[in-house]
């Protein structure tokens, strides 16, 4: 191999990094990170595949083994985000039927605590008029902000904190049993209870906010993967209508989301719909779906969409979902094996969680 094809060898070696790191099960900060930006990633490998049939003389075995490594990663990549492109099927049916009372439209919102164009949130709320708002980031002077809408939203829980982990659920629906756990660590709260529809029918809630892997917050995902595991543990033992949404600090595609999916039996409306990509909503570039709304078979989907930018890093994702219990019986989840079943189960208990059940 002469000198340039040495230096595209080396180039082509560093951006298979990604996904052979993925496929491994490490938990550390770095690796798990390469689970974000799948997409940007694939148009890198695209791009290295085509500088090594450029510049490869394939006289070396070793130049056939890169270029095959390189399709692999590009193969692997697409195989993981391809269920939220439009032409994958989707998971969730569309509503089709007259408009009816069973229907609750949910926004949610990581606002930045730092962020204080409480304004456009506020103005976007009204717009959208949603049943339910949860708010992420939210604290005393975010409350404060949002004072005006609580004629609107009779049922409120409020969690204000400073630490950027606050949480504020406002709902026209009346709310019952709810409650605020610490179930992994004692800083980071989620929400839980049910929310009655205006025909009677009680809703599970289960609003969200782990802490993410990243070098300034923890070290490895071991806790964000364990309070969602045992949220979705906890959920598959009950045989409710539920609603679980927030901003999950993991993409819809990592190994950890989708395991989630596959023990709660819960449905991503996204999937077959596209990516909704709603962080950072400052660098157009580098984007993917971190706030996410899933829910139990039983809802259908009327109504989708990334709403605009309120001032935070973050888009609010706006999601109106049809109470529809026949749809059960012919929509589908994702399965988990008893291995994947096995790992979860040492996930959580590696965490060392607060509490064991919700």
């Amino acid at each position: 191999m002469n000198a340039l094809e040495i230096f595209i060898f080396i180039l082509n070696a560093i951006f298979c990094v990604p996904t052979l790191a993925s496929i491994t099960r490490f938990d550390y900060w770095w690796v798990r990170g390469f689970d974000f930006p799948r997409v940007q990633i694939s148009i890198l490998i695209l791009i290295n595949i085509c500088l090594a049939i450029a510049v490869y003389e394939f006289s070396s075995p070793w130049s056939i083994f890169m270029l095959g490594l390189l399709v692999f990663s590009l193969a692997y990549q697409f195989i993981k985000i391809y269920p939220y492109t439009p032409v994958a099927p989707k998971q969730v049916q569309s509503y089709v039927g007259e408009a009816n009372s069973n229907h609750i439209a949910l926004l949610v919102s990581n606002v930045l605590m730092s962020n204080s164009d409480y304004d456009k949130l506020i103005q976007l709320t009204k717009r959208r008029n949603p049943d339910v708002l949860l708010t992420l980031e939210s604290n005393a002077q975010w409350e404060n902000a949002l004072s005006c809408l609580e004629s609107q939203y009779e049922y409120q829980v409020k969690v204000p904190k400073d630490n950027r982990y606050g949480m504020h659920l406002y709902s026209k629906y009346p709310l019952e049993d709810m409650r605020v756990e610490y179930l992994v660590a004692d800083d980071i709260p989620s929400i839980h209870g049910k929310i009655i529809l205006s025909d009677g029918k009680k809703i599970g809630l289960h609003c969200l906010h782990p802490r993410p892997p990243s070098p300034s917050e923890s070290s490895t995902s071991t806790n964000r993967d364990a309070e969602l595991l045992l949220v979705g543990r906890e959920l598959k033992r009950e045989d409710d209508s539920i609603l679980v949404f927030g901003d999950l600090n993991d993409v819809a595609w990592s190994r950890t989301t989708r395991l989630f999916l596959k023990i709660s039996g819960l449905l991503d409306p996204r999937r077959g719909r596209g990516f909704f990509n709603t962080f950072n909503a400052n660098h157009r570039f580098f984007r993917w779906p971190l706030d996410h709304i899933f829910h139990t078979k039983d809802f259908t989907l009327m109504e989708i969409s990334r709403e605009a930018h309120i001032g935070s890093d973050h888009f609010p994702m706006y999601t109106k979902l049809n109470y529809t219990p026949v749809a059960k019986s012919e929509q589908n989840g994702l399965k988990a094996s008893d291995e994947e079943e096995d790992w979860a189960e040492k996930k959580i208990e590696k965490a060392d969680p607060n509490k064991n059940e919700i």
